[in-house]
């Protein structure tokens, strides 16, 4: 058997305390530990079920939890305690704790009526006595009800007397005789004040009307009648009687009697009869409730002369309550391996009777291993009382019965069922070693994913699983930063969006536990593999678009059908068939006269261009890829159809010109009124400084355009990518760079255009130009050599990706693009290029043809042709310039002036015609 720690503490409490009020700190009173209170689960028991006082188990405090009135809990009972017990748990342990109630000043003495009415007579002598019942004070001791004050005092002094139980008879004493035919009524208050601080007080109006003649008061043969009645008495039962007489004769001799003052409870209980005086029994009387009555008879002649007496009642104990037994504590499980002596239940046994009735004892069937054993006066304690085994019985019901010693005794009895359980002796284990689990990319956070199961052999706690996830990184991160899972259900959540471009697959261990102690666990591992979403839109990599490119594709109207005009090239960074892209113009015309290829991307002619065609066509090509929704991008390319420079110029130069000028017109205004006088010793300066330049660069300008490198161009972000057709420009400079005009001639494959420039400057450059160098010019650009073009299966694909999946329609570029330049590279390039233009442009004029330039790209589209240029180091370098005897031509297409709105509508008109 557990031995039991005991212990007892007593506290004295005000009454009315506030709820949550602390009554004291049980674990420091007693000793005990605050993290044995939490661990033996502590708690407060009553017998009566009250709840007036609660514990804190995290303090070790008690706590008022209602509130608690002594005039309620004990009457007029000055003693008044509260005891209760403390129970704790594992080992099981008692305290018995009583706490007392202190009385508060918190009643006013009250009387029974507002208003007393007290006939005297006139014959009444000095002397003569009035009862005038005293005011009831609920509280005790030195709060209860101390004096009485009388006002005023001209004919009545009061007279206060103690009683047997502690309450006073107060009395109205005639100081001098009354004159009815003087005064009739007198007016008269009563004050009754307790003895509190602060002091409370109640008053009566006494209204006494004085009569003639009737001067002797009835007189109870006995001032105090004792009797006594047994509980559950019937309704009816003669308790006592009691009888006064009157020594008048007549009518004033006729006595009627009253209860005086009697409470409401009281009253319920008990009647009198007027005329005989019997007091009878009117209600259920419990001894459990009340144990002795006190009430005041009072008899009134009909003078109006009133005697009083105070008649006691005795309740007596009747054999009525049957025993109580209460489970205070109780285990239903046991392991097999309990030990001998473990506490399986705790029980509480009341019995409300007194002496021999509430005397109670327990018991239990033979026939088990366990026994009950007395720990307290009512509680005893089931133990074990021999070995268990699960496999013989895995359960008992063990019946307790409580009898108390009553004639004839009363019994209850409660049933408890006790299961025997088995031992941790069994892993949980998973249904699978290793799961496969798919999810799409771009999940919503704490999305189910995935449930695993596991099972456990055992019974009870031993079988309950948990689920944890094994501690491990990814991409230096945790792993519980992508997977959560639930430990109770093993539902496995993701915590963040996955992108399946970034994260593909990874693996995570799972550990199942159960609940037995000490816990046993299993493994199992799972992979979690991103599936590919349709979260990415392609990506145009060629034509580049920017806010303010003009440039367009030129197609000769002599174009054939099918005529090669530029190629759109995108990728997208998604994979498998959400990577596969389509090419589709939008809105097509009723006789279009281009058309896209699905698949490469190719845009071609699909018909011989006519007079009706406009000159500026804007083309809009959708590229869409084949997820489902499938995503799509668009990119515009402007194709001229003209045969010669000037119609392309009509169509164009009046939209790129004209808003650029006025927008930089204004521009350059503002900034002219604001750094002019700053800027005009450095402008004369930088004048100087320029010419004195020019003059020491125009000989070596020549040479320096020669050895200008050729510079592979790439479009951002992207390594490949097929680029744009190349043309030749003729630009005519002028001093206003916003009117500077650029002439675009026919490529490269058709024909060979010789820049001229006006007969003065062709003389300059015969007279600088040598023998060496005019052998070294040709007239004509040479055709590009066989090695640039590559072979059918070197091109690059439509989107510049790997091959399309099969059935696809198209055959797949396979060649690599060449290893880009770095930024460096391609910045010095640029760089270099930049200043030969400007040398060139400075040195022959505004004739300078642009098409000396270095091209930059390193792959090119030859409009009309399936070929594309590449660069070859083997190949030598173009001529830069034509020989003098092309440039002393005289010039075919001299530049124009800047053309009026007006001239601008006459040329138009003269096009057209």
């Amino acid at each position: 058997m557990i031995p039991f720690a005991l212990g007892q503490i007593r506290y004295s409490i005000p009454e009315e305390m506030a709820k949550g009020s602390v009554v004291g700190n049980i674990a420091n009173d007693l000793g005990i530990e605050l993290k044995r209170l939490v661990s033996g689960r502590a708690r407060v028991f009553t017998s009566d079920g009250s709840e007036y006082v609660g514990l804190d188990r995290e303090k070790g405090q008690l706590l008022v939890k209602q509130r608690m009135d002594r005039e309620q809990l004990c009457g007029d009972i000055e003693a008044c305690s509260l005891s209760f017990e403390v129970i704790l748990e594992n080992p099981m342990e008692l305290y018995s704790i009583t706490i007392d109630i202190q009385d508060v000043n918190d009643n006013s003495p009250v009387f029974p009526k507002n208003e007393i009415d007290q006939e005297i007579s006139e014959s009444a002598l000095s002397g003569a006595r009035f009862p005038l019942g005293g005011a009831i004070d609920p509280d005790v001791g030195l709060n209860a009800l101390q004096k009485y004050i009388l006002q005023p005092t001209d004919h009545f002094d009061l007279s206060v007397q103690s009683r047997s139980g502690g309450s006073k008879n107060v009395e109205m004493v005639l100081k001098t005789p009354l004159d009815r035919e003087n005064k009739e009524h007198h007016y008269l208050t009563l004050t009754a004040v307790d003895g509190g601080n602060p002091q409370r007080s109640g008053t009566v109006k006494i209204h006494i009307t004085v009569l003639d003649i009737n001067d002797n008061a009835p007189v109870f043969s006995q001032a105090v009648y004792k009797t006594s009645v047994p509980e559950n008495s019937a309704i009816g039962t003669l308790v006592t009687t009691v009888r006064a007489t009157d020594a008048d004769e007549g009518g004033n001799a006729n006595i009627q009697y009253y209860f005086e003052h009697t409470p409401a409870n009281i009253m319920a209980l008990f009647t009198i009869d007027r005329q005989s005086g019997q007091i009878s029994v009117a209600g259920s009387i419990d001894y459990e409730k009340h144990k002795q009555f006190e009430i005041k008879v009072m008899a009134k002649d009909n003078g109006g002369l009133t005697g009083s007496c105070e008649v006691i009642i005795d309740v007596t104990d009747v054999n009525d309550n049957v025993p109580k037994l209460t489970v205070m504590s109780f285990t239903s499980a046991l392991p097999e391996n309990a030990a001998l002596g473990t506490v399986v239940a705790m029980l509480n046994v009341q019995d409300l009777d007194a002496s021999d009735n509430g005397k109670v004892t327990c018991s239990i069937d033979r026939n088990s291993p366990f026994k009950i054993v007395r720990s307290l006066s009512t509680y005893y304690n089931l133990v074990t009382d021999s070995a268990l085994d699960r496999e013989q019985l895995p359960e008992y019901n063990i019946t307790v019965t409580a009898v108390d010693g009553g004639t004839p005794p009363l019994s209850s009895r409660e049933t408890l069922t006790v299961k025997i359980s088995d031992i941790n002796d069994n892993a949980p284990q998973f249904e699978q070693d290793t799961y496969d689990v798919y999810v799409n990319e771009n999940n919503s956070p704490s999305l189910s994913i995935f449930t695993v199961n596991a099972k456990d052999a055992d019974w009870g706690p031993n079988a309950r699983v948990s689920y944890f996830l094994e501690e491990g990184a990814l991409n230096g991160a945790s792993l519980a930063s992508y997977i959560s899972i639930n430990s109770d259900t093993g539902v496995i959540y993701a915590t963040k969006s996955f992108d399946y471009e970034q994260l593909k697959s990874f693996n995570i261990k799972i550990k199942a536990q159960d609940g037995g102690t000490p816990p046993l666990s299993t493994n199992a591992t799972l992979k979690i593999f991103v599936q590919d979403q349709n979260d990415n839109s392609p990506q145009i990599l060629y034509p580049v678009q920017t806010s303010s490119s003009a440039v367009a594709e030129i197609v000769p109207r002599s174009a054939d059908i099918g005529y090669l005009v530029t190629k759109v090239v995108a990728v997208d960074v998604d994979s498998g068939q959400n990577a596969w892209l389509s090419y589709k113009l939008q809105k097509a015309a009723d006789r279009p006269l281009f058309e896209v290829g699905a698949q490469n991307g190719e845009i071609r002619t699909v018909r011989q261009v006519t007079d009706k065609d406009a000159v500026k066509q804007k083309l809009t090509v959708i590229v869409e890829d084949n997820g489902q929704p499938s995503r799509s991008a668009t990119v515009t390319v402007n194709v001229a159809v003209a045969d010669s420079f000037p119609e392309v110029l009509s169509e164009f130069t009046e939209f790129t010109h004209d808003k650029d000028y006025n927008n930089n017109l204004t521009f350059f205004l503002l900034l002219a009124l604001i750094v002019v006088s700053i800027l005009f010793i450095f402008s004369v300066i930088a004048i100087i400084s320029v010419k004195i330049y020019r003059w020491r660069q125009r000989k070596l300008f020549y040479k320096s355009a020669n050895n200008l490198p050729v510079i592979p161009y790439y479009p951002t972000m992207y390594s490949d990518g097929t680029l744009h057709h190349t043309y030749n420009y003729e630009m005519c400079g002028t001093t206003d760079s916003r009117m500077t005009d650029v002439k675009p001639m026919r490529p490269y494959s058709q024909s060979t255009l010789v820049s001229l420039s006006r007969p003065g400057t062709v003389q300059r450059q015969q007279k600088q130009q040598q023998a060496g160098d005019a052998d070294d010019i040709s007239p004509e650009q040479k055709p590009p050599n066989n090695d640039w073009r590559l072979q059918p299966n070197q091109r690059p694909g439509p989107s510049g990706a790997g091959p399309m999946p099969e059935g696809a329609g198209v055959v797949a570029g396979t060649g690599p693009w060449p290893q880009p330049p770095t930024e460096a590279e391609q910045l010095q390039a640029l760089m270099a290029g930049a200043n030969a233009v400007n040398e060139a442009t400075a040195t022959l004029g505004p004739r300078y043809n642009a098409q000396y330039v270095p091209d930059y790209r390193q792959n090119v589209y030859i409009p009309g042709s399936t070929a594309t240029l590449t660069a070859n180091p083997q190949q030598p370098p173009q001529q830069a310039l034509p020989p003098p005897q092309a440039m002393a031509m005289p010039p075919s297409d001299a530049p124009k002036a800047a053309q009026t709105p007006a001239s601008k509508k006459k040329s138009t008109k003269k096009d057209k015609k």
